[in-house]
This record gives structure tokens, C-alpha cells and sequence, in this order.
């Protein structure tokens, strides 16, 4: 009771803190029922202070006031306009992660406590933080044998308060999923939990180095894109450190020109490894923004930074490349059938009039230019209008829709003509043959020839689980059941307090029709 009345009070003050940075302005009041929700959010906007800017700059001051935890909060909403809509959407991607870091001191502290040594026994220098986001801060370091590498510590007791902050948003979903069918229908709570596991995986550095670790193996064959590799001696569970990249950020378009990088070539790496990852591997770094990618001297594009990744099973990377392949060699149909193959459309709906729907969203994109045609924005239509057909939202896919949308920005930065489809198509016709064609086909035979093997040599023993099953059954039924008084006794409990509640209610009932005849 104690913790909901807390998290209420937690609600509260962000209901608060929305309304008097004039975030709320950004509600349309004809979208809420008329009554009680169109009067409080009339009330609401008596408390906005004056000259509180754009809507932009309103929501941003909003979620920057109400701390670390809101602005992620804040971000990972900007990649669902299918929830919070486009305008909004586009207001929270302008939400930038970055925090006024914490004292050098305390730094200092979190590094010995993590190592459990002396500073000096591991870095012969530790510079002041260059970077510093919601949940940790980035500083320069040489260790003892004269390594340049970068040192990221995470905040102090930021756990708590994500936590807590957590708590509160995830009954806050809870409430909106109870009051709104389509809240419901959009899976808010699920969407929260996708940031609590995001955010708790983020929060322990171990599991970063780790990722950084499993996507180095995984692209190690690719000569155009890396990672830095993690220092595991010096990592903890609040102390990641990883080797320095020296390069140009891609943020700096005009410092890659100087430096003769080719931005064009580059642009169609950010969106081709993205894929390959995406693809090819299930695992993609899932925090691409500009300021977490670097090009090195020798000219290959490299990621830092491994805290959010994503994951796709099988069945989301075939229904990933089919509905890509199938937008662009317009084959709607096909797009449609992958739905309903998968299982996202429930099957009374018509796969004719669903490929109808798909088609108002793919056929404009083949009638503009390519460098018009967003695949973000695609992505984004298609789970809109997935919505007429009962499609629930897919959590699993939620991560990678947000990457697309930071991947295909990047990509433009660099080369605002590119064409997506065409940067993508070799990508995704590349895994197509080899997953879904005689080799792929011949692969999934061998993967279930093996299962088949290890069933068979189960046999036995699931013979004799299912034997003794049918001799207790048997037992049982020869013999019957028995109760001892215990349990005799605790069913008559029940069943009086099931008895005396119906009685009360057969009452309430009677005296509720009474009142109403002598009303009448």
C-alpha cells in the first residue's frame, strides 16, 4: 500500500513539473473524452509559468527538471510515435543525454572501490570526464604500462534513483493500460519494461564490456566496421575500461572531409552494418547516434559505447528482411503474408485487405526520389496501420525501430542523397539466400534432425515418467481420493466465506432494486 501510495506521489509531482513547464500545451484537448479529463487539463495549465518556449523546449526543460531517469525515459519515447504520436515524437528526439558530471573525487572513489585497490596501482594518469550522460560520466586514462584507454564510472547511487523513478512509470503504464483500450492495445507497460531491462543491463558495467565483447567477435570479419575491445582486468561492475579510439566523430562532417575520409562510402557503412548486425548476427549496437561513432585513420567506422544493444530472434530477423525485400520490390502481398506467418495479425483478419493497407504505405515512397524515401518512416506507417488489423505491439521489435530511426539520420548527415533501398537491398538479399534458400533450408533440416535425435534418445525415460503417471492415475482411481480433516476442514471455510459473500450480495442487490421502485 505504502509503495503505490509512493509511486502516485511520484506521479504526481511529474504531472506537476509537465504542467508548469507548459509541456502539457502539447496535449490536444479535443483527443481527451469531454468531462473530467478536458476540465483537469484546463486546471492543469493554470500552473504553466510564462514565456516556457516551444513545444520543444518545454517538454525538454520537463524531463531534464525531473531528472537522469525521464530524459531516458524521454528518449526511448521518441522512437514510438505510435504512442505518444509524431509531434511529440519529434519534440523528444531534440532530448539530449547529457548531464553536468559528478565531482572528480568521487570518480576517483567509484574506480578504487570497483577495483578494490589504489588509483595509482592501475592508471598512471586519470584525466577529468569529457563526457558525462544520465547514468555515467567518461574520462581519459593511461594505465600503469602506458595504455591510452577510456575510463566509464557509473553515477553514484544512480541505481536508487532509477529505481524508484522506474517504479512509479511502470504503475503509471499500469493505470493507463487499465483506463485506455488502446494503451492496452499499445502495450505501455511493455514498453516500460523494455526500458527497465535496457536501463538495469545498462547500469551494470560488466554486461557492457560483455556486449562490447560479443559484438567484436561477430564483426571481426567485417573490414569496415570494430569496436573497442574491453580491458577485462580493469572492469567492474561500476567501472568499464576499453581502448581509446582515436578518430574523427562522425558529428564532425567538415573534420572527416579534411581528413579524406569518403562521407558518401561512409554513410552507406553506417546503414549496411547496422543491417549485417541486425540480420546476420541477431545483436546490434542499438545506440548509433553520432556522437557514439568515430571513423579511424584507416578509415573505418567505429562504435562506442555498448551500454543499449538489441537482440532478434529467427523469426524477428526472416520477418525483418521479408517485409524489407518485400517494401522494396513492392511485393505488398508477400509483406502481408509475413505478418499473418508470424503471428502478429490475428487470423480472422483478410491478408487481401491487409496488403490493400500496406500498399497506401508503401506505394508514395516509389514515387519520390531516394533520397525522399525514409525507412524509418516507413517502418513507422507500416506499425501504424498495423493497428486497424489488432496487431499488439512487438516489444522484441521496438529497440530495432529505434535504431533504424538514429541509423537512417546518420547515414543522411553524411550523405543526405542516399538511397536507403538500394544500400539496403544487397544486405537483406544477401541473408534471404542464404537463410531461406537451399542452404539456409538445408541447415534448418540438419538443426532438426539433432532435436529429433535427442528426443529419440530421451524416449526411454519419458516412457517410464508416463508409466508411473498412469499407475498413480490408475491407483487413484481404484482407491479414490483422499482428504485428511485438515484439508476437509479448510474447504468448509471456504466454501461459508463463499456463502456468506453471496449472501451479502443477494442483499445488496434486494435493497439496491427497493430503493430504486420507491424511487420510481
Amino acid at each position: 500500500m505504502l509503495t503505490t501510495l509512493a509511486s502516485l506521489a511520484r506521479l504526481g509531482r511529474v504531472g506537476f513539473v509537465l504542467a508548469r513547464e507548459g509541456a502539457l500545451a502539447l496535449v490536444e484537448p479535443a483527443a481527451l473524452p469531454p468531462g473530467p479529463a478536458r476540465w483537469g487539463l484546463k486546471l492543469a495549465r493554470l500552473v504553466e509559468r510564462r514565456n516556457a518556449g516551444g513545444s520543444a523546449e518545454r517538454l525538454a526543460a520537463a524531463l531534464t527538471r525531473l531528472g537522469p531517469s525521464h530524459v531516458k525515459f524521454g528518449q526511448f519515447l521518441a522512437t514510438r510515435p505510435d504512442v505518444v504520436g509524431q509531434r511529440v515524437a519529434a519534440d523528444l528526439s531534440l532530448l539530449q543525454d547529457r548531464m553536468e558530471p559528478f565531482g572528480h573525487d568521487l570518480a576517483v572513489a567509484t574506480v578504487e572501490a570497483s577495483l578494490g585497490k589504489p588509483l595509482a596501482e592501475a592508471f598512471s594518469a586519470f584525466e577529468p570526464s569529457i563526457a558525462a550522460a544520465s547514468i555515467s560520466q567518461v574520462h581519459p586514462a593511461l594505465t600503469v604500462d602506458g595504455r591510452k584507454v577510456a575510463v566509464k564510472v557509473l553515477r553514484p547511487r544512480i541505481r536508487e534513483r532509477f529505481a524508484t523513478d522506474l517504479k512509479a512509470m511502470r504503475r503509471g503504464a499500469e493505470l493507463a493500460e487499465h483506463y485506455s483500450p488502446e494503451a492496452k492495445r499499445l502495450r505501455i507497460t511493455g514498453v516500460v519494461d523494455t526500458l527497465i531491462r535496457s536501463v538495469t543491463m545498462e547500469m551494470d558495467l560488466r554486461l557492457e564490456a560483455a556486449a562490447l565483447s560479443e559484438l567484436a567477435e561477430n564483426t571481426a570479419g567485417d573490414a569496415d566496421f570494430r569496436v573497442p575491445r574491453p580491458d577485462w582486468e580493469l572492469t567492474g561492475r561500476d567501472v568499464l575500461v576499453a581502448e581509446w579510439i582515436d578518430g574523427v566523430r562522425l558529428s564532425d562532417v567538415a573534420a572527416i572531409e579534411a581528413a579524406g575520409h569518403d562521407r558518401v562510402a561512409l554513410g552507406r557503412t553506417v546503414i549496411q552494418s547496422f543491417l549485417r548486425q541486425t540480420l546476420r548476427d541477431g545483436f546490434f549496437h542499438a545506440d548509433m547516434h553520432p556522437g557514439n561513432l568515430f571513423v579511424d585513420a584507416e578509415g573505418r567506422l567505429v562504435a562506442v559505447d555498448g551500454g543499449i544493444m538489441g537482440r532478434l530472434g529467427p523469426k524477428e530477423r526472416r520477418f525483418l528482411a521479408e517485409i524489407l525485400l518485400g517494401f522494396i520490390t513492392r511485393d505488398y502481398v508477400r509483406v502481408a503474408e509475413v505478418h499473418f506467418e508470424a503471428g502478429y495479425v490475428p487470423a480472422h483478419h483478410s491478408v487481401a485487405d491487409f496488403a490493400q493497407a500496406i500498399r497506401a504505405v508503401g506505394e508514395p515512397i516509389h514515387n519520390r526520389s531516394a533520397d525522399e524515401i525514409s525507412m524509418a518512416k516507413v517502418l513507422t506507417l507500416l506499425f501504424e496501420i498495423t493497428g486497424l488489423f489488432d496487431m499488439k505491439t512487438r516489444t522484441e521489435l521496438v529497440m530495432l525501430q529505434k535504431t533504424m530511426v538514429v541509423v537512417e539520420g546518420v547515414g543522411r548527415m553524411l550523405d543526405p542523397r542516399l538511397d536507403m533501398w538500394s544500400t539496403a537491398e544487397p544486405v537483406v538479399r544477401d541473408w534471404i539466400a542464404r537463410n531461406l534458400g537451399p542452404v539456409g533450408r538445408i541447415e534448418d533440416a540438419g538443426r532438426g534432425i539433432r532435436s529429433l535425435v535427442g528426443a529419440v534418445a530421451q524416449l526411454p525415460e519419458t516412457v517410464t515418467r508416463t508409466e508411473r503417471l498412469l499407475g498413480r492415475l490408475e491407483e487413484a482411481g481404484a482407491e479414490g481420493v483422499t482428504l485428511d480433516a485438515a484439508s476437509i476442514e479448510a474447504i468448509g471455510r471456504a466454501e461459508a466465506r463463499r456463502n456468506r459473500w453471496s449472501t451479502a450480495a443477494l442483499w445488496a442487490i434486494a435493497l439496491l432494486l427497493l430503493l430504486i421502485w420507491q424511487a420510481g
